[in-house]
């Protein structure tokens, strides 16, 4: 069992980049896949990225075009998602997510431990 805590979120102009982390105090961190989820207002939680415990594999969702990058340090517990060229509809909570499989369907369902979520406001 984890505990993944996200960090970094913040209120920025459209245009610009950030980076999120996504640590976890268990050693055991390093062998879960991580998933950064996103929920705006009156939306559904959407899988955005996602990585494996190993750092080899990941997954972005078709409508980042290229914007966002996931990576890991498994020597610092973290991982980060990495966010450039900031529009006002990446406006949302963003949660990170782990668990021992790494399920790319987009669900948050198959995802078993979560952080509480860190707000990123993106302004016009």
């Amino acid at each position: 069992q984890v505990q993944p805590v996200e960090s970094g979120g913040r209120l920025v102009q459209a245009g610009e980049s950030l980076r999120l982390s996504c640590t976890a105090s268990e050693r055991t961190f390093s062998s879960y896949a991580v998933g950064w989820f996103r929920q705006a207002p009156g939306k559904e939680r959407v899988l955005v990225a996602g990585v494996s415990s190993n750092g080899q594999i990941t997954y972005y969702a078709d409508f980042l075009k290229g914007r966002f990058t996931v990576s890991r340090d498994n020597a610092k517990n973290t991982v980060y998602l990495h966010m450039n060229t900031l529009k006002p509809e990446d406006t949302a909570v963003y949660y990170c997510a782990a668990d021992s499989t790494f399920d790319m369907g987009g669900s948050p369902l198959y995802w078993a431990f979560w952080g509480q979520g860190t707000q990123v406001t993106v302004s016009a």
